[in-house]
This record gives structure tokens, C-alpha cells and sequence, in this order.
């Protein structure tokens, strides 16, 4: 065999051999990039399902425990205005403070779902959840402009604030139900759960809202009301019936007392 054809071999085998190694260098590449890539897809994909999550937790803390605590807090202050003054101050501002805190935490949520979620609205959960906030800052406006005791303005604000957060709660409710529903639809998990312990949240609260109603019915009866307690009424009608028996009694003494003296002088004088 001729030297150019044992150089021509050498060639070709580097050749194949150098093809061969960069095919499997490009296949490594193209295997790396696309594990990475997959990588990256899944920790964006748990990243928004935390995002997710961390707002499902801050909305239902906001329009789920707070806003019904505050409710309730006022609800039992006005049973306790005339009977409890200074326990009527204390669920003021227990009213109050659950509601400042409540919009702090709803404006958080608010924020992360701006930052992190794509605000189309298509669903009915997100318009919800718009038409909310904006109801909340307008419900906020109007707590702060609360007219004085005595006011021609203070009935309709009353009932303006009464309306529109009972109605902000009862929605808000509404919405983490409709945001449970989102959530299994996004993520393929089940919201079984957190739906029967909400259920059973709500539930207990309805009932001693409910409670609150017959409780106020209850001391207006004076059945469990101090000034009118049966042991208290028992024990001063006892007293009232001691005194009126002796009333005769003392009487009926001072009478022979007289009497006696009386009969003491005309014996003296009938001596002397």
C-alpha cells in the first residue's frame, strides 16, 4: 500500500472520529439545555404556586377572619351599650382595630397579585377581587368620616356603613370560595379540605352572630340581668315583708308603752 493511500486512511478515520465526538458533544449540550430548561419551568411553576398560596392565606385572613371578627366585636358592643359602658368601648375598638388591620393585610395581598400574576380578568374571581378592593378603600373613607352623635347625617352614614360592610364581608366570603376553585383549576390539587374547615369557620360564626341576636333578646327580658338577677329580687322582697311585718310590732310596743305609763301616773295620783 502506497503512502498517499495509508495517509488518506489516517484522514478519513480522524475524520469519522472527530464527527462522532462532536455528535455526542452537541446531543450532551442539547441534553443539558433542556434539563435545564425543564429545571427552570418547574421552579417558576412551584415559585406561583407559592405566590399563589401566600395570597390565598393573607385574602382569607383579610375578608375571612378579620372582617367577620370586626363585625361581631360591634355586634356585641351594641348589646352591651347600656348594660356594660366600659365592655361597649372595649369591642369599639376591638371593631375598629380588626378593620385597620384587615385592610393592611388586604392591601398586601393586593400588592403580590399585581407583582406576581397576570391581571387579565378573565375569571369571575379576579373581577370579584378588583370590585372588593376598591370597595374596601371606599369603606375606609367612609369610617373616618363618621359624623357626631346627634348628627342629621349620622342615620344615613350608619346605614351607608352598615350596608356596605356587611355586604363586603359576605362577598369577600364568597370570593375565597370562588379563589379555592381557581387554585384546584390551576394547579390540579384538591382544595377539599380547606373548603370543609372554611365551611365550618363561617358556620360557627353565623351561629354566635345568630347567638348575639337572642342573647340581646335575652337581657332586654331581664333574665340574666343584674338589676333584675331572681336572687336579688327574692332576698329584697324577703327584706320589703320583714319590714312591713314589723312595722305592726313596733307599733303594737310603743302603744303598751303608753298604755302602761298611763295606768302608773293615775295609780300615783290616786295615792297621793
Amino acid at each position: 500500500m502506497s503512502p498517499v493511500s495509508n495517509f488518506c486512511g489516517l484522514a478519513l478515520l480522524f475524520l469519522v472520529d472527530f464527527a462522532e465526538s462532536s455528535f455526542i458533544e452537541q446531543n450532551e449540550a442539547e441534553i443539558h439545555r433542556n434539563s435545564s430548561s425543564s429545571n427552570q419551568i418547574q421552579h417558576e411553576k412551584s415559585q406561583n404556586t407559592l405566590d399563589i398560596q401566600v395570597h390565598g392565606i393573607l385574602l382569607w385572613a383579610s375578608m375571612g377572619f378579620l372582617m367577620p371578627v370586626g363585625i361581631l366585636a360591634m355586634r356585641m358592643s351594641s348589646c352591651t351599650k347600656d348594660l356594660h359602658p366600659s365592655r361597649h368601648k372595649i369591642l369599639f375598638y376591638v371593631h375598629a382595630i380588626s378593620q385597620v388591620l384587615s385592610v393592611l393585610v388586604v392591601t398586601i395581598g393586593a400588592v403580590l397579585s399585581i407583582r406576581k400574576f397576570e391581571n387579565e380578568f378573565e375569571n369571575g374571581h379576579q373581577r370579584i377581587g378588583l370590585a372588593l378592593y376598591g370597595a374596601i378603600y371606599l369603606q375606609v373613607v367612609i369610617g373616618f368620616k363618621r359624623p357626631k352623635r346627634g348628627s342629621r347625617f349620622r342615620r344615613t352614614w350608619y346605614f351607608l356603613h352598615w350596608l356596605l360592610g356587611t355586604t363586603i364581608c359576605l362577598v369577600g366570603i364568597l370570593n375565597i370560595y370562588t379563589g379555592l376553585q381557581a387554585y384546584h383549576k390551576r394547579t390540579s390539587k384538591s382544595t377539599t379540605l380547606w373548603t370543609i374547615v372554611f365551611t365550618a369557620q363561617v358556620s360557627f360564626m353565623v351561629i354566635f352572630y345568630l347567638f348575639q341576636e337572642k342573647w340581646d333578646y335575652i337581657l332586654k327580658q331581664g333574665v340574666i340581668s343584674p338589676d333584675n338577677d331572681p336572687s336579688s329580687s327574692t332576698v329584697q322582697l324577703e327584706s320589703q315583708t320583714k319590714e312591713g311585718l314589723d312595722e305592726p310590732s313596733r307599733k303594737s310596743n310603743a302603744l303598751g308603752t303608753y298604755f302602761s305609763r298611763t295606768n302608773a301616773l293615775n295609780k300615783l295620783i290616786q295615792l297621793t
